[in-house]
């Protein structure tokens, strides 16, 4: 029997809540966080510095205190980044700014799949949260 369309689209959903739980390391170059700007039509990334201490949290650079994993946290960013589409976004962080703000590879491929989540819920009018 051939798999139907809501099937296949179940297997990926599946698939795709598992290996957003799988463990990666943390970039020591920072994180971003995404969000949109529908007023404007813009993708915004905000990118934030932290340290990596010795058991693999990412810390405050001025404290040296472990970030919250919830919860809203009032830092300051080291920069940010507007685009009208994810390729764009990704030029401009990926290509333009120098230094790169990220070091791997891993964390470059998650920001361009968040950034194209993101361009199709501005397009589509629907919720983006990040993943």
């Amino acid at each position: 029997m051939m798999p139907t369309a809501n099937s296949m689209a179940a297997e990926r959903a599946v698939l795709d809540d598992k290996l957003s739980k799988r463990y990666i390391e943390l970039d020591p170059c920072g994180y971003f966080l995404i969000y949109l700007d529908r007023e404007a039509g813009l993708i915004v990334a905000k990118h934030f510095t932290n340290t990596i201490n010795e058991k693999g949290l990412a810390c405050d650079p001025v404290s040296g205190e472990p970030l919250p994993t919830r919860g809203k946290v009032e830092r300051m960013p080291a920069a940010t980044f507007y685009g009208r589409t994810a390729k764009e976004l990704c030029i401009k962080i990926f290509e333009e700014t120098k230094p790169c703000p990220l070091s791997y590879l891993d964390h470059a491929a998650y920001l361009g799949r968040e950034f194209m989540r993101a361009e199709i819920a501005l397009l589509s009018d629907t919720e983006y949260v990040q993943d």
